[in-house]
């Protein structure tokens, strides 16, 4: 069994801002990794955004 180590870095799932507001089916999910020490704060990052063809903020969810 490998030990247990405190990893600096975490997975996490960025989703679209816009998309529920837009009205048609579907979510706009991007998986990434960050730091804790470095971003303890939830994430925003601009991404593009297939089903409504445009760039746009996507915040990290819990």
């Amino acid at each position: 069994m490998a030990k247990k180590t405190k990893e600096a870095r975490h997975q996490v799932i960025l989703e679209c801002t816009e998309h529920k507001s837009s009205g048609k089916p579907g979510t706009s999910r991007y998986v990434t990794t960050k730091n804790k020490k470095n971003t303890p704060d939830r994430l925003e990052i601009k991404k593009y955004n297939p089903i409504l063809r445009k760039m746009t903020i996507h915040k990290e969810i819990k």
